[in-house]
Order: C-alpha cells, then sequence, then structure tokens
C-alpha cells in the first residue's frame, strides 16, 4: 500500500472494476476498499466440486454490443450460455420467457392466433390506465398468466401484495408469439470460463485492493490517501442516513450440496406459487455443463434488507426516488467525489449496462 493514489475506489463490484481497469490502463494509482472478503460483488463465484458456484445469484452476460462483448472477451474468454427458465406453479412446469411452449402448456393449443385471442380477451378486463401492479401486469398479458407465472413470484420478491405495488414495477413483460425458450433477445450471451472471479481479477489486476475494510468508519482518512473516490455504494449510508434511508429488498442464499448428478435438469427454475418460500432454485453446475457426481444448489428467499444488511433491489417509489434526489444533490457538490453503480445510482442494472456507465464515466472523469 502506497503513501497517495491518484484514485481512490470504495467497492470492488463490477462498476469499480472497470473503472478501476480504464484508470489503470491510463498509468493511474489506484486503491481500492472492500467490505467483503473477497472482490466482485455480487457477481463473485467460486469453485466446489469442479463446479462454479454463484454465490449471490445467477449471472449471465447478454449484449447487443459488439464493443462491449469484445470488451470483456479480451480480458477472460466467455463460453455461450443460452438462459431458458422454467416456472414450477404447484408442480405444472411452464417454460419462460412466456412463449408459445408457455401458452401451449397453458391452453392447449398451438398456434399464435390463439395464443392472441385469449390473451386480448383477458387483457380487456383491465378498463383504464392500471392502478397498481397487479391491473398492470393483467392489462399485458391477461389473467390466466399473471395468476400462475407472476402473482406468487411478484409477492414473494417484494413483499406485499401486487394490489399495494405501483403499475410502473413492471412496464412491460415480453410475451413472444414463438416457439422460443430463450430468455434474453440479445445477440451475444455468455458466461466466463471458470466463473466470473477471473474476470475481476483481470479488471482489478495492477490496483491495490484491502478487503474487510468500511470506508465510511473512517472517511477523512481515506479521503486523505487520493485525489479522487470514486463511491459504489449506498449514497444513504455516505451521508449518514441525513436524508432519511432508502429501501431495499434483500435476498438469502441457501446453498446445499446434493449426491445427485442432476437435481433439476436446468440452470434456474422459478417457484410461481405464493405457497413456496423461495423464489428459485438455481442448480450451477448447467451454467457450464460441469461433469461431477454431486451438485450444488442454491434456493433464494426475498426479505427486508433490514434482515440481512446487504442492498439487493431498490424500492423505487416516489418516496424513495424523493429521497435518493436528495442524496444526489449532496454528492454532486463534493470536490473529487465520483458516484456511480447500481447502489450509488439506486437503480438495477443489467451487468453490460453496468460495463457501459462505467466505461462512460471513465472516460468522462479520468
Amino acid at each position: 500500500m502506497k503513501h497517495h493514489y491518484d484514485i481512490l475506489i470504495v467497492g470492488t463490484g463490477l462498476y469499480g472494476s472497470v473503472f478501476a481497469h480504464e484508470a489503470v490502463k491510463k498509468g493511474l494509482s489506484v486503491l481500492m476498499l472492500e467490505k467483503r472478503t473477497h472482490a466482485g460483488g455480487n457477481i463473485y463465484t467460486e469453485e466446489r466440486d469442479g463446479i462454479i458456484i454463484h454465490k449471490y445469484g445467477a449471472h449471465i452476460f447478454h449484449t447487443s454490443d459488439k464493443e462491449l462483448w469484445d470488451y470483456v472477451n479480451s480480458l477472460v474468454p466467455f463460453h455461450p450460455f443460452i438462459n431458458s427458465p422454467i416456472a414450477n406453479y404447484h408442480g405444472h412446469i411452464y417454460n419462460m420467457p412466456f412463449n408459445m411452449n408457455t401458452f401451449a402448456r397453458m391452453w392447449d393449443i398451438s398456434t399464435p392466433e390463439e395464443a392472441r385471442q385469449i390473451i386480448r380477451k383477458q387483457r380487456g378486463e383491465i378498463a383504464g390506465a392500471p392502478r397498481n401492479l397487479e391491473e398492470q401486469a393483467i392489462s399485458l398479458v391477461g389473467r390466466d398468466i399473471y395468476e400462475t407465472l407472476v402473482k406468487g413470484y411478484t409477492e414473494k420478491q417484494w413483499g406485499r401484495p401486487c394490489c399495494e405495488l405501483p403499475p410502473d414495477i413492471i412496464r412491460r413483460i415480453p410475451v413472444r408469439f414463438v416457439y422460443d425458450n430463450n430468455y434474453f433477445s440479445d445477440r451475444y450471451q455468455g458466461i466466463p470460463e471458470g466463473g466470473y472471479t477471473p474476470l475481476i481479477e483481470a479488471l482489478t489486476d495492477g490496483a491495490d485492493i484491502l478487503f474487510s475494510t468500511d470506508y465510511l468508519a473512517d472517511r477523512p482518512r481515506w479521503d486523505s490517501l487520493a485525489d479522487m473516490v470514486l463511491y459504489t455504494g449506498c449514497l444513504d449510508a455516505l451521508f449518514g442516513y441525513s436524508e432519511g434511508r432508502l429501501q431495499y429488498r434483500s435476498e438469502i442464499f441457501e446453498e446445499e450440496r446434493l449426491e445427485t448428478e442432476d437435481f433439476q435438469g436446468n440452470a434456474v427454475v422459478n417457484y410461481t406459487d405464493r405457497e413456496t418460500p423461495w423464489t428459485r432454485i438455481i442448480e450451477h453446475k448447467h451454467f457450464d455443463s460441469a461433469v461431477s457426481p454431486v451438485t450444488w444448489i442454491s434456493r433464494e428467499y426475498p426479505v427486508d434488507y433490514e434482515k440481512t444488511g446487504e442492498p439487493f433491489y431498490p424500492i423505487g417509489d416516489e418516496r424513495n426516488k424523493a429521497i435518493y434526489a436528495e442524496y444526489r444533490a449532496k454528492a454532486m457538490k463534493e470536490n473529487g467525489l465520483v458516484i456511480g453503480g447500481r447502489l450509488a445510482d439506486y437503480a438495477y442494472y443489467d451487468m453490460d449496462k453496468t460495463v457501459e456507465a462505467a466505461l462512460a464515466k471513465a472516460r468522462s472523469v479520468l
């Protein structure tokens, strides 16, 4: 560790790591601080029994931007992976995203026109502008799909009834009138060979990293060590919650090693009924077709942020948006402070958008 750095980066997630990579390429010295014991944020992976474990949920990199795809592949090779999750509703299996395989299973039909007619008729149940998430979902996909594949999962995810959730949480729901189980429509889709940890290691090569280190526990000291600070954490914490606390939903990941070669036959199975306490089960070996006599699964339980202290999904209602705007205004007034990433921006980003945003920020301030 040096006595002084050009840049201090708080957080070693994807955003901070991309920014660090660009800074090091310009010959700048970088110090990164990480509260956890590992780098990578929520895309961190580790190997067990020859299986790459996605510690904080499934992460599939997908983009239609060739420049972004070439950028990440220049660091580590990616292997192709098409995400084709399935939904389990009281033991009945449906394909996702909603496509002709889903509709054929649900309604015993075979043509796109039959599916369109059913959905069109059920959408008509909602007259006028949707007042809540339930009405919004029905206006998009109809009552049957909503009740079977949206309602229970969404209520578990957000911890409240759909009729009490704002409609803009679901702005659109992908509906495809073709027999295609590819969840994403992007041209490029894949996962780094060996998991995301090698990608983070490549991005942070040349930077100094301190783990188990809380920047906010001694902010003045850490700020004095660098000319610029990139902060990727929660803005309410940065300012001592002076304008109120931002709200999030969190996740608990229950891992289990099973003495079987294959538990569920797919990487991701969503449980869309309300009674099952978890939202999905991930079977990690299916992300890279690992060969092993055992398997590892993770059950995901959505919980209140207060239960874990780990923020995952921002609750972007009007109250929280107003609070966040106050914090962002404060941050903009601080000299030498740069903010970015899903927590600092109080937004949910796909990985390609995270890389894109970090590259844009690096180009503008470095």
